[in-house]
């Protein structure tokens, strides 16, 4: 078994990382930076993400699996307490995969330049540098309508839980192989309309976002910002390639959401 570890960086989750690290390299577990079996991040959900860029062209042969050292992470079934389980488990037990899909978002430019290809765990946001974003949105080749507003959010449906739940998006079951389009702050009076609802679009779909004026903008993959100009089209799809989590326990979604965001 390969393994490497991705660490939020304070003090607490750096100490378990170190503590993993050992244990597993004493179970004759081999740390690989470059090609691991498996990927342990100890820290919240902006370490897993960090982690699934960092790992995004092994996609198909690595897992991941989060400890959690802050509040509780949504990407994350194991808590400090419990490292040593997890260490014995990923030594000696071989784990369920769990895959999930994933977001693809390609970037293309007026002067047909090579265009920008993008992979997503939660979400892709699109705003203007400048102004209200103006956007026809194309939804399998047909003009769906011209969305005038602060911007858009395109999310997975684990991602559905982060920025587009804020935006009052619905929370998508990730056996759903579908995304979700949710508005920002859209304009809706008697001369500009929009549908003013989130829209869920399963894999066979593809959402066009192209340009109504000449205006830079920023677009978001996850935690990374982006800054793209002569934009002639975004385009936003369910991705070939899936996430793949290392399950060693039941952690039914829906009781992940009722413990992220109601509590006891």
């Amino acid at each position: 078994m390969k393994f490497a570890i991705k660490s939020k960086g304070d003090n607490v989750s750096n100490s378990l990382a170190q503590k993993m690290r050992s244990y597993l390299t004493d179970f004759k577990c081999e740390y690989d930076e470059d090609q691991p079996d498996i990927v342990v991040s100890v820290g919240g959900d902006g370490t897993l993400l960090y982690a699934f860029h960092r790992y995004r062209s092994r996609l198909d042969k690595t897992a991941f699996v989060g400890v959690h050292t802050g509040h509780l992470g949504f990407y994350a079934d194991w808590v400090p307490e419990e490292i040593e389980k997890l260490v014995i488990a990923i030594a000696k037990t071989p784990f369920q995969v769990v895959e999930y899909p994933i977001l693809e978002v390609i970037v293309r430019h007026n002067d047909g330049g090579k265009e920008a290809r993008y992979l997503a765990l939660n979400e892709c946001t699109v705003k203007a540098i400048e102004n209200s974003l103006v956007m026809d949105v194309e939804i399998k080749g047909q003009l769906f309508e011209t969305f005038r507003g602060d911007g858009l959010c395109i999310s997975t449906p684990t991602g559905s839980t982060a920025y587009n739940k804020a935006l009052g998006g619905a929370i998508l079951h990730p056996s759903l192989r579908a995304i979700q389009l949710a508005e920002m702050a859209s304009i809706n009076n008697r001369v500009f309309r929009t549908i003013g609802s989130p829209l869920i679009l399963p894999e066979h779909h593809t959402c066009n976002l192209r340009p109504v004026n000449d205006v830079d903008f920023q677009i978001t993959i996850d935690h990374l910002t982006l800054l793209h100009k002569d934009v002639k089209s975004i385009q936003c799809r369910v991705a070939k390639e899936s996430v793949r989590f290392a399950r060693f326990r039941p952690f039914p979604f829906w009781k992940r959401v009722q413990e992220s965001f109601i509590g006891k």
